[in-house]
């Protein structure tokens, strides 16, 4: 009775249009009352360890550090270098874009961040130089996926938080991933460039041109280096490395480029403080809800259901991709990560997966769910931006949506090319 007024609760005040984090934490209390109203003390109890992880602290920095970073308009210097190294081909500009997804998120770590930010340049851009609208805005939403999964990965941050498991390993493990999702991203391209007859690039930059590029967009691009580098040598933890990535923002933006006033700081602060906030109210809210789904063995009756159906490794990963990409049709990933990693992850043991493969798999299946509607967070973004429908966008996406549905199977199915670059640094 218990677990039906739960569902009900939760996805009946999602209908209503409440947050998702309100909507997970009165799931959670009505679940607790349920149980007992002597069990009400031990809400507050979940919300603060739901919190109460170091690691966490991470998370406000480095969105901190890409709002600055943004801001500054020094993604305009990402968004050259990009196109100086790949805008001479046919169908220039969107290659340029799935180019400067990959340099942004290794700043933000933020897919919703990087659909913002090219929506507002980069699609007006494309539709100037030919591109229709709805398309520009498809590739834009096909790259921004790329943002959490290349380091530094909010997402990562919080699957290695609650589950345990090094976050330095994920962030090495996401590399390769991340650069799939751009290497096949820009193969669709290359097959549309003549069906669609995309515009084409003109001639090949100088090498003049290129240098001028590289020197405008290398102190962006320097910023991911120090913070990888910082973190896989082992000399700062992702919090500490999350801060000086803030410090070096601020040197850059505000020092060398003189772009941030008073007002930009201010506003930056307000707007870093409304994502982390939004973000942290789904993890304590989380932390009630699965402190009850423990308390009644939830999760263990998933894992036992999974396994009745086969103890073949392979169908189990199967059935859980299967699982990630519907529950992400509907679900926010914040939520969806939080609440099912803990039910997910004991059973990826199980099977024989490594802690760090088993994390990206999740994390990369989620990710797709941020541009599959009806309820992708990009795709959303997207259209606010640039005024372009949500079913427009969709039927530009669907070829680059089953090119990263074969690079999730691939990376499911093949640990040794997540887990290549972790055992390379002994992670």
């Amino acid at each position: 009775m218990g677990m039906l007024l739960v569902a009900v609760a939760f996805f009946g005040l999602l209908a209503l249009g409440m947050p998702v984090g309100f909507s997970i934490g009165v799931a959670g209390m009505i679940g607790i009352l349920d149980m007992g109203p002597r069990f009400m003390t031990m809400a507050p109890d979940r919300v603060f360890a739901g919190l109460d992880l170091f690691p966490f602290l991470a998370m406000p920095f480095f969105i901190l550090a890409g709002e600055i970073m943004n801001r500054s308009g020094i993604t305009q210097g990402l968004v050259r270098l990009a196109n100086a190294l790949v805008g001479w081909m046919r169908g220039g500009m969107a290659h340029s874009n799935m180019v400067a997804s990959v340099m942004f998120a290794g700043i933000t770590g933020s897919a919703t961040a990087d659909a913002a930010a090219f929506g507002n340049t980069l699609v007006p851009a494309m539709q100037k130089a030919g591109y229709t609208r709805a398309y520009a805005a498809a590739v834009t939403a096909a790259g921004s996926i790329i943002g959490p999964t290349i380091p530094p990965s909010t997402l990562a941050i919080i699957y290695g938080s609650i589950m345990g498991v090094s976050i330095a390993g994920l962030f090495a493990a996401g590399i390769l991933p991340g650069l799939l999702i751009a290497g096949i991203g820009m193969v669709v391209i290359a097959f549309q460039a003549k069906r669609k007859n995309l515009p084409g690039g003109g001639a090949r930059p100088s090498l003049r041109l290129v240098w001028t590029a590289l020197r405008e967009g290398f102190l962006a691009a320097l910023l991911p280096v120090f913070i990888l580098g910082s973190i896989l040598g082992g000399f700062a933890t992702p919090t500490e490395a999350a801060a000086i990535a803030v410090a070096y923002a601020l040197f850059v933006g505000g020092v060398i480029y003189r772009a941030l006033t008073w007002r930009d700081l201010y506003e930056i602060a307000v707007r870093t403080t409304r994502i982390t906030g939004v973000i942290f109210l789904i993890i304590a809210s989380a932390s009630i809800l699965g402190w009850w789904m423990t308390f009644n063995r939830i999760p263990q009756e998933i894992a036992e259901a999974l396994l009745a159906v086969s103890d073949n490794p392979q169908v189990i990963i199967g059935l859980i991709l299967l699982l990630l990409l519907l529950i992400g049709l509907v679900m926010d990933i914040n939520a969806t990560l939080i609440i099912l990693a803990p039910v997910l992850a004991p059973l990826t043991l199980q099977i024989g997966m490594e802690p760090v493969h088993a994390g990206i798999m999740i994390i990369l299946a989620l990710n797709i769910s941020l541009m599959t509607p009806p309820v992708g967070a990009c795709l959303f973004v997207l259209s606010s931006v640039t005024g372009e429908k949500v079913e427009g966008i969709t039927r530009e996406l669907w070829p680059f949506l089953v090119a990263e549905v074969g690079i999730l199977l691939l990376i499911a199915f093949w640990p040794d090319l997540t887990l290549f670059l972790p055992r390379l640094l002994g992670l």
